[in-house]
């Protein structure tokens, strides 16, 4: 008898393996979004998610691709961090610089555009889903004057991300294309 009870019990632990734990939910009863946490070996990819992605939403309305710039996106690094330690989303950094001092700053030499920033838990292309559904900030994304982009995060432990995109236009011709080689810094305690 003993051993029928013993085998039950271990089939029944070995059922309740199988089964999924259910989402969690929050007081709304609607389940919470997962955290998207950016690991280093991701960073490519976000860096060429964006700029394809920002590059069809202008080339559908007739305008021209934008192309990574190294200043701008030194810029953007700086920023997206800085608002993190200033635990606000707002353009201006902690030092009472303007997105315009930034970019100055890291020796750019065309004209600033424009900058977004965001404070979320979402990925780089919700966050521009976010940018294109307001129509001040779509301005940013879809200005045809621009030419350059400059893009970075900076992620908390918690899994919040700092988003900064600027834009800019080169004086000249456009800029041949450009891999950035400035890359986000990352919470050493999300390193693996």
């Amino acid at each position: 008898m003993r051993r029928r009870s013993a085998l039950a019990l271990l089939g029944l632990a070995a059922l309740a393996a199988c089964t999924t734990s259910a989402p969690q939910v929050g007081p709304d009863g609607r389940p919470l979004p997962k955290v998207y946490k950016i690991r280093p070996a991701d960073t490519d990819k976000i860096y060429f998610n964006l700029l394809d992605s920002v590059n069809t939403l202008r080339q559908a309305r007739g305008l021209t691709p934008l192309a990574y710039n190294a200043e701008l996106n030194a810029a953007a690094s700086t920023h997206a961090r800085d608002m993190s330690i200033q635990n606000r989303p707002w353009h201006f950094g902690s030092d009472g610089s303007s997105p315009l001092d930034r970019v100055r700053r890291v020796g750019y030499r065309g004209s600033l555009a424009g900058e977004l920033i965001s404070e979320t838990y979402e990925t780089e292309l919700e966050t521009l889903s976010a940018w294109m559904a307001q129509p001040d900030t779509r301005g940013v994304i879809l200005d045809p004057n621009a030419n350059q982009l400059g893009f970075s995060w900076w992620q908390e432990e918690n899994g919040k991300i700092w988003w900064t995109l600027v834009t800019g236009s080169s004086f000249g011709s456009s800029p041949a294309n450009y891999t950035p080689n400035v890359q986000p810094v990352i919470d050493p305690s999300q390193r693996l």
